[in-house]
């Protein structure tokens, strides 16, 4: 019961990954703060939560206005200002081609993938180093890896949280601060992220991938998550067969440049 009595905060929790997530924490009787827009599916979730843990608190936000996040972090923190880990899970995808992609899709990818995590993790960090403890998780993806068909900027986002965390743990590593940081790169995870993806116009795809729906479940990726979590681990790749793709980039890049062409991505 490693997280019995941590105080856990996680974006994009009303659904998929993050609503995985808050179950397996509360199953460790964690105490939980739930974030994302949708108010009534997040108070769903904090129901099911309750039943295996007692501190449940909903506090919604929208990582697309993130310049509303430090104001929203500071009511949290006065109630909980000692955050032990920030899971930063909200975002978006894409299913579009980059010449039919908007520019102002492109920007709104990034301003909730990127800007919405990094505003998030700006308004937490200096409590963390106040106590001078702390653990960052941000849910990347295997296209923060490699690049995708259909996904440019989402790919470019998820690079995006690779360069600024990797240079952020270092600076905390630099200054002896005990802050931990670990990324976690999903591959298909069977959540409804297919549909809600923006296509080139910003509406959403509305259907399912196939490669999404044969993905790993949200349950198994959680278990194998909270272990990434628990031991502390700076980087993982939770997936089936697709995290080979990162192997096959770094050993065998034209071939991997060959395939990815070519691979079914829907």
């Amino acid at each position: 019961m490693h997280f019995t009595n941590k105080t856990i905060w996680i974006t994009g929790a009303s659904s998929g990954i993050g609503k995985a997530l808050a179950l397996a924490f509360s199953k460790q009787k964690a105490r939980l703060i739930l974030s994302s827009r949708n108010e009534g599916k997040l108070n769903q979730v904090k129901d099911l939560c309750l039943e295996h843990t007692e501190v449940v608190e909903v506090y919604p936000l929208d990582l697309e206005a993130y310049h509303e996040i430090p104001a929203k972090a500071d009511k949290v923190l006065k109630k909980f200002p000692k955050i032990d880990i920030l899971i930063n899970n909200g975002g978006i995808s894409q299913r579009c081609t980059a010449v039919e992609t908007s520019l102002a899709v492109d920007k709104r990818i990034m301003d909730i993938n990127f800007m919405g995590t990094i505003a998030m993790t700006k308004a937490v960090l200096p409590s963390m180093l106040k106590h001078d403890l702390g653990h960052i998780v941000t849910i990347s993806s295997l296209v923060g890896k490699f690049g995708s068909p259909l996904r440019s900027t989402y790919s470019a986002s998820k690079h995006a949280l690779h360069g600024f965390f990797d240079s952020l743990r270092a600076e905390m590593d630099a200054e002896g601060k005990d802050i931990k940081i670990t990324l976690i790169c999903p591959g298909y995870i069977a959540t409804n992220v297919s549909l809600n993806a923006l296509l080139g116009d910003g509406s959403p795809q509305d259907s399912m991938d196939g490669a999404t729906a044969q993905g790993l479940t949200p349950d198994k990726f959680a278990k194998k998550a909270l272990r990434a979590i628990r031991n502390e681990a700076p980087e993982v790749n939770i997936g089936k067969k697709e995290t080979l793709g990162v192997y096959l980039k770094r050993f065998f890049p034209g071939m991997f440049r060959k395939m990815i062409a070519k691979a079914k991505v829907t």
